[in-house]
């Protein structure tokens, strides 16, 4: 089994992980990425099709995610895919990942507001499409 690199704990320690066992992190740390990138496609197809019906649906998702210390799409791995990959169920999520989450959601409502009130350019450049890169650092990274 391959250990963590210095620089994904380090990473994973800003995210709020740093009382979790090293060996569980091996197993899940690729795994924890699962929830923001499901939130960034959505929200990323939200912002391509200008529909603030998906970005409100997804605005109790991340709400839910910053308060509760497991994401709800942390339970599609923790109550399906790992028992198809024989890995453990992921940690709980720390503040900082929280409150990325939090921070989402305002996101999303100020989104799909401007895309509802047919400010569609400040919807697509200033506020979607930066959600979508910020998520996109955040799942990627």
């Amino acid at each position: 089994m391959k250990t963590i690199s210095t620089v994904t704990r380090r990473r994973l320690d800003l995210q709020g992980f740093t009382d979790v066992n090293e060996n569980l992190l091996n197993q899940t740390a690729s795994w924890l990425r699962l929830a923001f990138a499901l939130c960034t496609l959505l929200a990323g197809l939200g912002t391509i099709l200008a529909s603030y019906t998906i970005l409100y649906i997804l605005v109790p998702i991340a709400a839910l995610g910053a308060i509760f210390n497991t994401h709800p799409f942390d339970l599609i791995y923790n109550y399906g895919i790992r028992y198809i990959t024989g890995t453990p169920a992921l940690p709980k999520r720390g503040a900082p990942g929280r409150f990325a989450c939090g921070l989402g959601s305002v996101w999303l409502i100020v989104t799909a507001l401007m895309f509802q009130m047919g400010n569609n350019t400040i919807g697509y450049i200033i506020l979607g499409a930066s959600l979508t890169i910020v998520g996109l650092l955040v799942s990627t990274i």
